[in-house]
């Protein structure tokens, strides 16, 4: 299965169809007053399709088992067409899109066996998913092209050229992931007055993302949240409770990272975790989303 362990855990929902063709109105007289001589075709082939939902990842090798917190089963008479419409909803990383599919399926194929005793002219027409929401397609418009990012690595050992970057390098990789690019990409070391400078410096720039990496732990020499809050107009405490909260369900020292948000006119100022996995994670935990602050920052409406 793919490996969906980076992602986050949002609402998502996907509504399906089927349609169920039969070849005579008697069929589907037969249906509304509960004539069909297998049981009542509705709710034999909703119960049904409760399970195809839930059965799908036993089914299906590549689909992840996930919690189903939600599914709806309607049906539509128009002539001699049911139109079978399924909705289901989950929290989780992942879409359900396929557990809709699955579901609208086992309603159709529930209903055609129901029905081929007195209908041999019973087809089953147009499976497809209809409409879905959550997950990365539905936030990838909260910004505006032309964003500044500014990447600064702070690091005593690294500035000195004793150690090579690859936490400043993977965020800024995560960033073209994302169709964004990289402005500025500078290292300094550990000093308070360096940070101060660089992010003063960017925010006269009119730079929109200036994010850190380093200086979050605890050590004597891990000043960057010291450095930054001062200049801070507004701390963002949700970007903060994010980060950590991501990182501490992958890693359980996540919890002694002070990962810092705010803003600074209407510049983003982001203070990451020093270390690979922990920048990787704290980009994971917040992108795109986070972008979402600029259309209050700047006025941007979509």
């Amino acid at each position: 299965m793919v490996d969906i362990t980076h992602k986050s855990a949002t609402l998502r929902v996907a509504v399906a169809q089927a349609i169920v063709k039969v070849s005579a109105q008697e069929t589907i007289d037969a249906i509304k007053n509960n004539t069909v001589p297998k049981g009542d075709v509705f709710a034999a082939s909703k119960a049904a399709g409760l399970l195809g939902v839930k059965k799908t990842a036993d089914l299906l090798p590549d689909c992840h088992p996930m919690p189903i917190e939600y599914t709806a089963i309607d049906y539509e008479i128009n002539g001699l067409e049911i139109k079978v419409l399924i909705t289901v909803k989950t929290i989780y990383k992942t879409g359900v899109e396929v557990e809709a599919m699955h579901g609208a399926s086992i309603v159709a194929l529930n209903m055609y066996d129901m029905l081929k005793p007195i209908d041999k002219g019973v087809e089953i027409h147009h499976i497809k998913l209809l409409e879905k929401k959550g997950g990365k397609s539905s936030y990838q418009n909260q910004y505006k092209d032309g964003l500044k990012f500014a990447v600064v690595v702070c690091s005593d050992t690294i500035s000195a050229g004793k150690k090579e970057d690859r936490a400043g390098k993977a965020i800024m990789a995560k960033l073209k992931s994302l169709g964004l690019k990289t402005s500025h990409y500078v290292i300094i070391p550990d000093e308070v007055t360096d940070i101060q400078e660089k992010v003063n410096e960017f925010v006269a720039k009119d730079i929109d993302v200036v994010i850190y990496t380093g200086g979050t732990g605890l050590s004597e020499r891990d000043v960057t949240p010291e450095a930054l809050l001062p200049l801070l107009d507004r701390r963002i405490p949700g970007i903060e409770e994010a980060i950590r909260d991501y990182g501490q369900q992958r890693m359980p020292y996540a919890m002694l990272s002070r990962s810092v948000a705010g803003t600074i006119k209407d510049t983003l100022v982001l203070a990451l975790p020093g270390s690979t996995n922990g920048a990787k994670e704290s980009m994971d935990a917040i992108f795109p989303h986070v972008l979402h602050s600029f259309k209050v920052l700047k006025g941007w409406q979509h």
